[in-house]
């Protein structure tokens, strides 16, 4: 089940509109909206936590590990680092099709994909231009 699927039936579940979740999180109906058609998925962390909360579940029920290796790129590095994860994911969607990997294989694999991703970040940090950095 996706990020999508489970936000409607946990909206569904508990009797709430689009809009009052909407206004819960504090996003506008429209975001919502493109949340649960599997569109968009939220930018911040912060909006799997109010949803989490207002659910009353763990966060890590709404994250799968890619979205949650993206949220991190994103924040780390900003606008390029998160679609660079992305990129990555789906090549590693591509990698795993149709093979013969074991979930345990598919998740060394995507561990160690995301570990060189980052490595490589730093690495590459010290050429980036001023204007690219994003410091924290």
């Amino acid at each position: 089940m996706n990020f999508a699927e489970k936000l409607r039936e946990l909206r569904n579940n508990e009797n709430l509109t689009q809009q009052e979740l909407a206004d819960s999180i504090g996003v506008s109906l429209r975001t919502l909206k493109s949340y649960e058609l599997g569109e968009t998925l939220p930018r911040y962390r912060k909006i799997y936590h109010k949803i989490a909360e207002i659910f009353q579940i763990d966060v890590n029920y709404l994250l799968t590990e890619g979205n949650d290796f993206i949220l991190t790129a994103g924040e780390k590095y900003g606008y390029r680092g998160k679609k660079g994860a992305e990129e990555l994911i789906e090549n590693a969607r591509s990698l795993f099709a149709g093979g013969e990997l074991s979930e345990e294989d598919k998740k060394i694999v995507f561990d160690a994909l995301q570990e060189a991703f980052f490595e490589a970040k730093l690495e590459n940090k010290k050429y980036t231009p001023n204007k690219y950095k994003k410091d924290k």
